[in-house]
This record gives C-alpha cells, structure tokens and sequence, in this order.
C-alpha cells in the first residue's frame, strides 16, 4: 500500500512541475506527504528516472520559455527552504517528508529528484508536440529542399528555361519535377521584378493525360530581387508525366485558363534522369 502511495504522490510531483496541481490534488499531496514520511526521498527520484527510461526520454527538443523559466524556479525555491531548514533545526512545510536534520544525502536525492521531473517535463511536452528527429521539412530552405528531391526521386525529370513569346524576357534556370512524389522546383534567373499591385507570374503544367488548351496551374508566384531564385510548384492537379512548362504573365491571383498572350518562359522535358546538383 505504501508503494502505491509513494507512486501517486510521484505522479503529483511531477504533475505539478510540469503544468500545477488543482486545490483538490494540492490537498491530496500534501496528505500522501504526511502518510509517506521522511523515507521517500531515495526511492522518489529511482522511480522517476525509472519512469524516464521506460520512456525512452528524448530530451533534444527546446522547452517554452516560459514552462522552462517555472520549472526553474520552483526548484529554487525549494532548495532555497531546505537550505533554511538546515540552518534553524526543524523541518518546513516545503517538504514534510525530508528528515528534520539536513544532510547531503538528502539534498542529493531530491535533486536527483528534480532534475528527473525537470527531464520528465521535456518529455511530456514532446509528447504533445511530436519527436524531433532533426530538422523538419517545412525548416528547409527551397534550395535544400530542392536537393533532397534531386537525390532521393528515382523518376525525377527535368527541362531548362528557355524564352517564350515575349522577346524582353531572358530566362534562365531548369524545372525539377517527380511524378511519383508530385513534388517538384523552379530555378529561375532571368525574370524581372514583377509590379504584384498589377501583375502575377503563373506556371502551367502540360502533361500527357491534360487537353493542351487547359493545362494543370502549377501555382502562382512573384520575383521579388534580381538573382536566382528557387520556388517549389503547387499544381493543383495531379501531373502525369509532364512534357512542358510555361510561366505566363497574369493578373493579381493568377487566373483559372490563361489567354496564353503573356508567355514569360517555356521548359521542356528533357530528361528522366538528374544527377545531384
């Protein structure tokens, strides 16, 4: 019975570093304080750090500020009155179950303790927030992006700019694209600055299963500084191997059928098969 008692009393501990007790639990704890007794320090910490490593604790995520700067000094100030406990003789309401003479085993066990639940609270707010592996996806840059499907898509195609029917414009870059991820990147160079109060860039995607007059819209996007840049496409149907693209020039928004007037750029396939760049 005792060990159930000093298990629940664990469970509190660590439920209140990490989110804080109601009226109900603080009374419930500060009854199991009283019913444990001064024994409870030892086998508090082996229980939690037991509890850590069933776990598998992954302690690489960053805890919020906030929950990290509370933990902190809850067990500041908890130290703060073990100390005060050592120097006047008697025990505290802080801990009712800590022998009445300090010691350093003691301390030892409950900062044992402390750091457990402190390891504990990283790994229930991971819990909620998923595992962090190493960086995302969505933390990677298009160019990095862009890599990573280069090296890792068995179908990946590609087609270099060329100009299209407006003679001013001078293109340059490719289209990296692969059906079986329907992920794929522009690299552009070549487009001038675009007015996006009067105007918008617009990718078209001509593959073999769309009628020609109506290809797939791959996203609309505006160039913003000279230079190379790289944007991922968002086609908005599914591409089956795509045999052509092209940017066109359109209105704020994009357009659901472009007239075809306005073409900035053309990409044709030329290959199935990319080496890293």
């Amino acid at each position: 019975m005792k060990k159930d008692w000093e298990e629940l009393m664990l469970d509190l501990l660590c439920k209140k570093a990490v989110y804080g007790l109601s009226e109900n639990e603080e009374k419930q704890l500060a009854e199991l304080q009283t019913i444990v007794g001064p024994g409870f320090e030892t086998e508090s910490f082996e229980l939690t750090a037991a509890a850590i490593g069933m776990a598998g604790l992954d302690t690489r995520a960053k805890l919020p500020a906030n929950l990290r700067s509370r933990i902190a000094a809850d067990a500041e100030r908890f130290f703060d009155e073990i100390e005060a406990a050592s120097v006047d003789g008697r025990a505290t309401t802080a801990s009712p179950s800590r022998p009445n003479r300090f010691s350093l085993s003691a301390w030892l066990g409950w900062a044992i303790a402390a750091a457990a639940c402190f390891a504990l609270a990283v790994n229930l707010y991971t819990s909620r927030t998923g595992p962090v592996p190493g960086p995302q996806a969505n933390e990677l840059k298009p160019a990095q992006m862009r890599e990573r499907l280069i090296a890792t898509a068995p179908d990946l195609m590609q087609a270099s700019w060329e100009a299209g029917k407006m003679e001013s414009m001078k293109p340059a870059g490719d289209v990296v694209w692969s059906d079986s991820k329907q992920i794929g990147y522009m690299r552009l160079a070549g487009l001038p600055v675009n007015d996006t109060s009067r105007e918008t860039y617009q990718l078209w995607i001509y593959d073999e299963s769309q009628d020609p007059k109506t290809p797939i819209d791959g996203g609309v996007f505006d160039i913003n500084s000279s230079g190379e840049v790289i944007i991922p496409i968002n086609a908005k149907l599914k591409a089956r191997n795509p045999k052509m693209f092209a940017i066109t020039i359109e209105k704020p928004g994009g357009v659901v059928v472009s007239k075809g007037e306005r073409v900035a750029a053309l990409a044709k396939r030329e290959t199935r098969s990319v080496p890293p760049a």
